[in-house]
């Protein structure tokens, strides 16, 4: 072999490689887009579930002190959403941190005014109960949707920055690396249960 074609053969080689390592630098800015989004998506659909809460709290349905307990954490919930969104100095994993807890403690607050499916069979006889529980069953619904899809982008991410290749060449650039979203969501709303 020919000086000449080992210098083709080095050359393809490097272009090659160097075309791969684009590959997977277009490929991880897209996953950080897709989280970017997923986040906003998730951000949205907490906002509309605090507002679901605080529809229900208002409503009238709930006892007094179940009324009390699911407003004060539906505001709460909402603070930390503001806080979030316009805090951009702070630690991202604290502010997460904050306002997961702030989530869980809605979910928590959620589930014990709720009660149980013939509690909330009661709740939906009243009027527009109904339609609060159904409001607040898809949103909490969207929430955990929202959550997992989040999460999801966040584990791709780090699974493919953890790689030897990604990591060596720097491919994910000055990118922070992305949180999941921890929070309780488990909550069940029975919508349409048969009325006592």
């Amino acid at each position: 072999m020919s000086g000449a074609e080992i210098t083709l053969v080095v050359i393809a080689a490097v272009a090659l490689a160097g075309f791969l390592l684009w590959r997977i630098a277009q490929r991880l800015d897209r996953l950080h887009q897709r989280e970017l989004s997923s986040r906003a998506t998730l951000d949205a659909q907490l906002v509309r579930r605090a507002e679901a809460a605080a529809a229900l709290a208002e409503s009238g349905i709930l006892d007094a002190a179940s009324a009390l307990i699911v407003g004060d954490a539906a505001w709460r919930a909402a603070v930390e959403a503001r806080r979030l969104v316009g805090d951009d100095t702070g630690d991202p994993a604290s502010t997460d941190d904050a306002r997961g807890q702030a989530e869980s403690e809605l979910t928590q607050a959620l589930r014990a005014a709720l009660g149980g499916a013939q509690d909330q069979a009661h709740l939906a006889a009243e009027p527009g109960g109904e339609e609060l529980l159904e409001r607040l069953a898809q949103a909490n619904y969207r929430v955990q949707l929202a959550r997992r899809f989040h999460n999801d982008a966040v584990v791709q991410i780090i699974g493919m920055r953890d790689t030897t290749l990604v990591r060596t060449f720097h491919l994910a650039g000055r990118a922070k690396l992305p949180q999941t979203f921890e929070m309780d969501d488990a909550l069940t709303v029975q919508v349409g249960s048969a009325r006592p």
